[in-house]
């Protein structure tokens, strides 16, 4: 368990997977640098320039080796007291890049650990960590919310609340389709300002 200092040590997975300069890069950069300026510690891994293979081809019946650059991600999110997560809405879940990240990383022994004593339910491994997903979106939150149900689920509890990291806070920036310029900068304001509060 993490003591109250572990909230200094920020992990922050952009998940985009261009290696342009989206949006999604943009509020990154924006948190990263008030978590700085507050004073604590930033371990940052952009997706995009990991190297590793997203698609568990066993399953789970046989644990492939981990990659050097997923071991790392896994060292800095033990070390971490704060994880964020930033990605798109693609077609109402993350890209599928990411979702092969949590598939190889998030695995038992790390993130959880089923009990084998005859009890229900699992050992949350990740517990003392607090965490963040930051969603953007074309269409607007609302609307989307409405059509087709929460589209923040899988990643916010399904992945990290599994895990034990809590409270996971969200935010979804949308619709950036139709967003102006000034609308824009409120949103990287925001990340800015949710990373001099670590929350």
């Amino acid at each position: 368990m993490f003591t109250r200092s572990g909230a200094e040590r920020v992990c922050i997975i952009m998940g985009h997977p261009s290696h342009e300069a989206t949006f999604v890069r943009a509020l990154a950069d924006s948190y990263e640098k008030g978590a700085r300026e507050a004073g604590r510690e930033v371990r940052r891994f952009n997706i995009s320039e990991l190297t590793f293979d997203p698609i568990l081809h066993e399953g789970y019946r046989i644990i492939q080796q981990l990659e050097p650059d997923l071991i790392l991600l896994q060292e800095a999110i033990r070390w971490s007291g704060h994880i964020v997560v930033l990605y798109p809405n693609w077609w109402c879940t993350m890209p599928a890049l990411l979702k092969g990240l949590f598939d190889r990383m998030f695995l038992p022994g790390f993130a959880f650990r089923f009990y084998k004593d005859g009890r229900v339910g699992w050992e949350k491994l990740l517990k003392g960590r607090s965490g963040r997903v930051i969603i953007t979106s074309d269409s607007h939150p609302l609307v989307l919310r409405f059509l087709f149900g929460d589209y923040t689920n899988e990643v916010r509890r399904a992945t990290l609340g599994f895990s034990g990291i809590h409270p996971v806070r969200l935010s979804v920036f949308g619709s950036l389709k139709t967003a102006h310029e000034v609308r824009r900068k409120h949103f990287i304001e925001n990340a800015y300002r949710l990373g001099k509060l670590g929350i």
